[in-house]
């Protein structure tokens, strides 16, 4: 440590927001370079070494083999696949020297896609996988938490190619057993959730997300066993009810009620028996899409007035379009500011305002909800009869306690961090690419494909994230940068050379070790550094040396034990590799 090219911090920097970024800056692991970019410094950079290994194995043993594409990258495939757009600000764009357009990757399915195009012809070429770990930049409107979320970050993206479906079957499967194995070596808690494609395409897809308090993705899963991210729950429809014998519709004053809360307490002033509560009314959000060619769209949504619209869920939902909140009233006189109501909604109605409802708004069902005139709201309108829609969204927030879809219980809300994706791409980008095979009877078939991604930088940080204590980080064994942290403690020069004796033999035993050999650093401070550093195996080379003894510490359980100088090597092999 006296050469190693290492600062700790006592404080935390000023920018840190959680507590991977805080500890991973202080023990000098990473710098801060720009806005969302950092710079690995050496013992940062074996952590994410040893998860690149990891994942490495683990990928090479399912019998995928390794590429490297350049991370900048040409327009064109980008083009034919429509995301050069779809993409939006997210993309960082530039141009060379003569003016041709290129971008930095995001990520490389159209890359992969044409590497094999160029190459294979045969169905006798597949089932091929392929993988890289690379830089990918995305340009985050708000970079934060570290590694967790930056514009410029490291990933293993993986790509099956297979003839039919039945291949794609066999690979995802393939895919996502290396996964639960990388996981699990990690010493990642995960999981396993139904997802959205998104962007990416594709019909099945599924992510490894990690359970913590600071995630940005919310995750539902049942007493059953279903899991899902909430982008991707789906609503229990209730049963369709006869029209017959329902109330007239009927509209009452209500004055000063635009916002649920307010048109409840009129409501329950009005009819007191009636049992009206805020999953009564129907609520009408209006927003406006910005669709990828610029146009700009208003869009209503019904849903029961409980809920809010899920941003999140909005946009996987409108996807490739972004989300705006809607200011333009001026514009469409039709619709009264907190008085909205489904009569003149719809595409084909007079103000052709496209109409979307959440499931639960089902024929049948009878709904308080705004009469479209300042001040008014009108009770007992019933669906399909008083009012239609152009269609069916799932942009409601999920509540804690809604049935899960697969009928396996009420579903509780967590949080996490994606850790990995993966999808059943089919043959989106084979098709955009012109990606084809001649099969056994000698027909062009496309290909169908998969696409697996890892968040390397990423897994560094959620480790540091779940494996943390008050005095520092705590590594799992696999991706420590270090096996063994030796700290000689003390003055006296037997002290140190008992210390380096031992780290010498250490080395010679297969071990990584890490030697505090600083002369004229205080005990205190070596171990405040040796507990922030957070290798899993402590051996402190101190007073206990008179005594013929040194000190034992597992770092995560905080056990210690003094050992004999005498087999202090084999006793610590024996700690390492139990």
């Amino acid at each position: 440590m006296s050469s190693l090219f290492l600062r700790t911090l006592r404080d935390d920097p000023a920018d840190a927001e959680v507590a991977s970024h805080r500890l991973l800056a202080r023990a000098g692991y990473i710098r801060r370079a720009a806005p969302g970019g950092f710079t690995w410094l050496p013992l940062g950079f074996r952590v994410f070494r040893n998860v690149e290994r990891i994942i490495r194995e683990e990928m090479d043993a399912m019998g995928a083999q390794e590429v490297h594409f350049p991370s900048l990258l040409p327009k064109e495939p980008y083009e034919a696949t429509g995301r050069w757009t779809e993409y939006g600000d997210n993309l960082f764009r530039l141009k060379d020297r003569r003016g041709v357009d290129h971008l930095l990757g995001p990520t490389h399915e159209e890359m992969f896609t044409l590497l094999v195009k160029d190459l294979y012809s045969s169905y006798k070429d597949l089932p091929l996988s392929l993988y890289q770990i690379q830089t990918k930049f995305r340009d985050e409107a708000r970079p934060r938490a570290g590694l967790l979320r930056g514009r410029e970050f490291t990933m293993k993206d993986s790509y099956s190619f297979d003839v039919d479906d039945a291949g794609l079957d066999k690979s995802y499967a393939a895919h996502r057993d290396a996964y639960i194995k990388i996981f699990d070596r990690l010493g990642l808690e995960y999981a396993i959730v139904s997802a959205m494609s998104g962007a990416m395409g594709g019909s099945r897809s599924e992510e490894f997300l990690h359970p913590t308090a600071i995630g940005e993705d919310t995750f539902v899963r049942s007493p059953g066993g279903y899991a899902a991210n909430v982008e991707a729950v789906t609503t229990v429809v209730p049963d369709e009810i006869s029209l017959e014998g329902l109330p007239e519709a009927h509209v009452e004053d209500t004055p000063d009620t635009p916002t649920i809360e307010t048109l409840v307490a009129v409501a329950e002033q009005l009819f007191p028996d009636a049992g009206y509560t805020a999953a009564s009314t129907l609520k009408n959000v209006v927003v406006t899409l910005v669709h990828p060619d610029g146009t700009r769209e208003p869009l209503v949504i019904g849903l029961p007035g409980n809920r809010e619209v899920d941003a999140k869920r909005l946009e996987a939902q409108v996807a490739p379009a972004e989300v705006e909140p809607f200011t333009e009233f001026d514009k469409h006189p039709a619709l009264v500011k907190g008085y909205i109501g489904p009569q003149v909604l719809g595409s084909e109605s007079e103000s052709g305002i496209r109409f979307l409802v959440d499931p639960r708004v089902v024929s049948g069902s009878r709904w308080i909800t705004g009469a479209n005139a300042p001040g008014k709201h009108v009770f007992d309108l019933v669906a399909g009869r008083d009012f239609t829609w152009d269609g069916v969204i799932e942009a409601a927030e999920v509540l804690a306690g809604d049935p899960a879809p697969d009928g396996s219980g009420p579903l509780e809300l967590a949080r996490g961090v994606e850790m990995g994706h993966i999808f059943q791409l089919g043959r989106k980008y084979a098709e955009a690419l012109d990606l084809k095979v001649l099969d056994e009877n000698g027909k062009l078939v496309t290909v169908t494909m998969g696409s697996y991604g890892i968040g390397v930088s990423r897994a560094v940080a959620a480790i540091a994230e779940s494996t943390h204590d008050e005095l520092g980080l705590v590594w799992p064994r696999e991706v420590a940068p270090a096996d063994v942290h030796v700290v000689a403690t003390g003055k006296d020069a037997a002290i140190f050379e008992a210390a380096e004796s031992l780290a010498q033999e250490l080395v010679g035993q297969g071990l990584t070790v890490l030697y505090d050999d600083r002369p004229k650093v205080s005990p205190g401070v070596k171990f405040k550094d040796a507990e922030l550093l957070g290798m899993p195996t402590i051996v402190t080379v101190g007073r206990g040396l008179a005594d013929g003894v040194l000190e034992l510490r597992d770092r995560r359980t905080g056990e210690r034990e003094e050992i004999p100088v005498g087999d202090a090597a084999a006793r610590v092999v024996a700690a390492v590799r139990c």
